[in-house]
């Protein structure tokens, strides 16, 4: 088991330690509460995700709005089938 204590900073920031990230191998994680623990779980291919997006967007989209929501489904997506 890998454990290790970081500070948050002022903006609610934390760096995951490179060894962790390396266990992880993303660079997508997903923030679960459950009672009072905090569950960080890799987000695998999320970017894959994206590619069905980029198909359908319409002309004066912002470009801004399209990855914030592609990027919470695709989070969401990969997150939900990994824990059924």
């Amino acid at each position: 088991m890998t454990r290790a204590a970081i500070k948050i900073t002022q903006k609610g920031q934390v760096t995951i330690p490179k060894k962790i990230r390396e266990v992880l191998k993303t660079n997508t994680v997903y923030f679960e509460m459950r009672d009072d623990t905090v569950i960080i779980k890799p987000v695998q291919d999320a970017a894959g995700s994206l590619s069905e997006y980029a198909k359908n967007v319409k002309p004066g989209t912002l470009i801004k709005n399209i990855k914030e929501r592609a990027w919470e489904e695709a989070v969401r997506e990969k997150t939900f089938k990994k824990s059924s």
